[in-house]
């Protein structure tokens, strides 16, 4: 498998990835379904940002955008089905299990890790010591744009969060368990280790709180876009959405079964950042997942970092054990 230059990489080497949006998959059906699949994401997208924008004061609560969420995730449960991307990807019941108790554990342990040691303490601590009518400027922008800027600024330090998982041991340890998911459907992006789950959603975005509705409103964006990272479902994504947003496509590739793919499109909503910081990789992948597609059970996913990690630290001891003993000098020879 000689594998696709992409930049200095060679994608698809070890493992199949179609390279280039001229050989990706079309929707297949009559105009009515391609106009479905077409313009659906752009039109969620602007139906969320109308909503939020227009709604009255006493909707715009976090509780409200959650229920919104939930629906939204339902409905997109079904069009997994109506128009599947891959049916190697279809969702069992075991998946669907599988993924009902990491759905369940987000809503629960990550939420209370963030209320003690997580965001909400760091940002109680930045509201303290910062003058927020310095920021005057930044609340008298219109308020699409301060939504966008906190998305994009919430996107930015993800950016970077996911990127340093693929390149620094540690973090990897954290985030390896999500890439051992041999299939992309809507609750999937919910799959991994608690302490991966806990640093990936930690950003900037929830220093915004004090302006509710611009926050709100990012937070649509992300929902209407990010969504469709870990989706079964086939779309015509129209060529402009593809270049600034991340898509089911994009999100394929970085999980694919091939390394050098994998180390691409980190981005969680704009894949802008991506194409400027030279890690952008225009595609999808069907065959997904590590170890030739082995898929890592509950049990194994809650202590893989830490047994990893003392495996690695007793072998970095055997060896720092044996160091003097290889570098010991050597007896002469008798004559």
């Amino acid at each position: 498998m000689s594998g696709v230059r992409v930049g200095n990489r060679i994608i698809g080497a070890e493992s199949p990835v179609t390279v280039g949006w001229e050989n990706i998959g079309k929707v297949e059906g009559g105009p009515i379904k391609q106009f479905f699949f077409t313009y659906f994401q752009p039109a969620v997208l602007f139906g969320l940002i109308l909503f939020w924008y227009y709604a009255p004061n006493e909707w715009a609560l976090a509780s409200i955008g959650i229920a919104i969420g939930l629906g939204f995730k339902v409905f997109l449960l079904g069009l997994e089905w109506v128009n599947p991307r891959y049916r190697s990807w279809q969702l069992t019941w075991k998946e669907f299990a599988t993924d009902v108790f990491y759905v369940g554990m987000g809503y629960t342990l990550i939420r209370m890790m963030n209320a003690y040691i997580g965001d909400d303490v760091m940002i109680e601590a930045i509201r303290g010591a910062f003058d927020w009518d310095k920021f005057s400027w930044f609340t008298g922008l219109p308020l699409l744009l301060q939504a966008i800027l906190i998305s994009m600024m919430f996107d930015f330090g993800q950016y970077w969060m996911h990127r340093g998982m693929h390149n620094w041991y540690p973090l990897w340890l954290t985030h390896a368990p999500h890439h051992y998911i041999t299939q992309l459907n809507i609750n999937k992006g919910a799959v991994g280790n608690p302490v991966e789950l806990f640093l990936i959603g930690l950003g900037i975005g929830g220093f915004f709180d004090f302006l509710p509705r611009a926050a709100l409103l990012a937070g649509a964006i992300g929902m209407a876009v990010g969504t469709y990272q870990h989706i079964n479902v086939r779309f015509n994504t129209p060529r402009w959405w593809r270049f600034i947003f991340n898509t089911t496509e994009h999100h394929s590739v970085h999980h694919s079964r091939d390394y050098e793919a994998t180390r691409s499109n980190y981005s969680g909503t704009w894949i802008i950042w991506d194409r400027i910081f030279g890690t952008c990789v225009d595609g999808e992948a069907e065959l997904l997942g590590m170890e030739g597609g082995r898929r890592m059970d509950i049990a194994e996913t809650m202590v893989f970092p830490f047994r990893e990690g003392y495996k690695t630290f007793r072998e970095w001891l055997r060896r720092r054990s044996q160091a003097p003993e290889a570098h010991a000098p050597q007896a002469e020879p008798a004559e």
